[in-house]
C-alpha cells in the first residue's frame, strides 16, 4: 500500500509540474532586432517597418552600411550588435544578406531573416549563382562612375527595383540611393550562419533585382520558414506589415 501511495503522490507531483515544464519549453521573445539595408538604399528603407516593431516592445537598430565594401559593411553590423543588451534578431534586405549571413556568427544573434535577400554560402560565388537563372531587369540599369561607385538609373530604380510604390514615393527613395563599392561585385562571404542559425525568409514573387525563382531556392537550401508576398524587390517598404510579422514571429513575440 504503502508503494502505491508514493506512485500516486509522484503522479500528482509530476502532473502538477508539466504546466511549468512547457512554459520552460515555450521560446522567449528576443527583444532586440537589429536591420541591415541593401544596396541602392539605406536605413531609412526600414521606415515603415520600424514603428511596427517598435509598438510591440521591440528594440530596434537600423544599421548605416556604408556599401564600400562587404568587410566594412559587416563591421558596421558587429559594431551594432555590440551595443545590443541581450539575445538578437539579425534581419536583411537583398545584398544584405550576405552581410547578415558573415556577421551572423556572433553568439548573441539568435534567428536571421532574410528579406528578398542574399544568402550565399560561404565561399560561393554569387554573381556565378545568380546565371543559373534568368536576369533580373535592374542589372541593364546599374551605371558606373569613374571613380568605382555604382547606382542604378532612375529609371531602373522606379520600375525594376521599386516598382510597386507610388512614383512619387520611388522617386523620395531614389533620393537617399547610397552608391555601392565595386568590391561588392567581388565579395564572397566566409561564413554562411544560416547553416546553424533558425532562418525566416520572404520571397518577392514580383522581383525585377533579384530572380525570385533564385529567392525561392536559397530559401529552400537554408531550409528557412518562408513566406511569398506579392511585392516588387522592395517588400520592406510597399508591404511593411508583412515583413514585420515575419520578423516577430523570428523573435517569438506573442501572437505571431
Amino acid at each position: 500500500m504503502k508503494l502505491r501511495h508514493i506512485a500516486v503522490l509522484s503522479s500528482l507531483m509530476l502532473g502538477a509540474l508539466s504546466p511549468l515544464a512547457a512554459l520552460a519549453d515555450t521560446p522567449q521573445t528576443v527583444k532586440n532586432i537589429v536591420l541591415v539595408h541593401g544596396l541602392f538604399a539605406d536605413g531609412s528603407s526600414w521606415s515603415k517597418v520600424i514603428p511596427l516593431l517598435q509598438a510591440k516592445g521591440l528594440h530596434v537598430t537600423a544599421v548605416q552600411n556604408p556599401t564600400t565594401s562587404l568587410e566594412n559593411d559587416v563591421a558596421a553590423v558587429k559594431r551594432a550588435l555590440a551595443q545590443q543588451n541581450g539575445p538578437v534578431i539579425l534581419v536583411a534586405h537583398s545584398y544584405g544578406g550576405m552581410v547578415i549571413s558573415q556577421a551572423g556568427d556572433e553568439p548573441q544573434v539568435k534567428g536571421l531573416v532574410y528579406i528578398a535577400a542574399r544568402a550565399p554560402e560561404a565561399g560561393e560565388d554569387y554573381p556565378a549563382l545568380t546565371k543559373r537563372y534568368p536576369a533580373a531587369p535592374a542589372s541593364a540599369g546599374l551605371k558606373w562612375s569613374d571613380d568605382g561607385y555604382g547606382a542604378l538609373s532612375e529609371s531602373a530604380f522606379i520600375h525594376d527595383f521599386a516598382g510597386d510604390l507610388p512614383e512619387s514615393e520611388a522617386k523620395a527613395y531614389f533620393a537617399v540611393q547610397q552608391p555601392i563599392g565595386k568590391a561588392i561585385t567581388q565579395a564572397k562571404t566566409t561564413v554562411a550562419a544560416w547553416q546553424h542559425k533558425p532562418t525566416w525568409y520572404a520571397v518577392s514573387t514580383d522581383d525585377r533585382t533579384i530572380n525570385p525563382d533564385l529567392e525561392r531556392f536559397m530559401a529552400k537550401r537554408m531550409h528557412a520558414q518562408t513566406i511569398e508576398l506579392k511585392s516588387s524587390h522592395v517588400s520592406l517598404l510597399s508591404q511593411p506589415e508583412a515583413v514585420a510579422n515575419l520578423i516577430m514571429k523570428a523573435a517569438h513575440v506573442p501572437g505571431y
